[in-house]
């Protein structure tokens, strides 16, 4: 990972997190906000746990090379291969954080009720220390992190704002807990990609 702008990172102990909140001008992220909702195909994807199988609270998409075969949540994903739009947002994002991804989570977020729950991006396939690179457009959402050691008091939040980046690197997965709480205010839709790399 090859960061420009140390003046961007997120203060937060055993951790490297940097946001780039005008990573995509307006003009560009209400474009690719467009294509996202109109040429993705969305679903509805189901996940059990503790024995009782519910609808994930938001619609997903997974996408990337053909060997890039995901498990989250108990829920394996055989990837789509890339589109153009896609293609398009990789070029961009590694260009930027300077590192190859070779998938791509995308989650759909209709309106304040979809969320994401506590979790960390640490499954085996990612590798020890993985770079996640997250793209958002369309409503502003609130990113929490908390760390995993239930003593440690420290909290971060960060306003996921139309056409931002958001960054995760080095030990961040180990240490790290993020989510994406429910809201009861009225929020326009979301789209958010986070830009991955299996195996290797």
């Amino acid at each position: 990972m090859s960061i420009k702008r140390e003046d961007m990172r997120i203060n937060l102990p055993k951790s490297e997190i940097f946001y780039y909140e005008d990573f995509l001008a307006k003009q560009e992220a209400d474009d690719y906000f467009e294509r996202l909702k109109n040429e993705i195909a969305w679903e509805e994807k189901e996940i059990t746990i503790f024995g009782k199988t519910y609808k994930m609270p938001r619609l997903t998409a997974w996408y990337g090379d053909a060997e890039a075969i995901y498990t989250y949540s108990g829920v394996t994903n055989y990837p789509k291969p890339w589109n153009e739009v896609l293609l398009s947002l990789k070029e961009r994002v590694e260009n930027f954080v300077g590192a190859s991804f070779n998938c791509v989570l995308l989650n759909l977020y209709r309106n304040g009720r979809d969320s994401m729950g506590w979790h960390s991006d640490d499954e085996k396939e990612l590798g020890e220390n993985p770079i996640i690179a997250s793209v958002s457009f369309g409503g502003e959402r609130r990113f929490l992190l908390k760390p995993k050691d239930k003593k440690n008091p420290t909290r971060g939040e960060i306003l996921l704002r139309h056409g931002s980046l958001l960054v995760m690197g080095g030990e961040t997965q180990k240490y790290w807990q993020h989510g994406i709480p429910k809201t009861a205010k009225a929020v326009a839709p979301r789209i958010n990609l986070t830009f991955r790399y299996i195996g290797g």
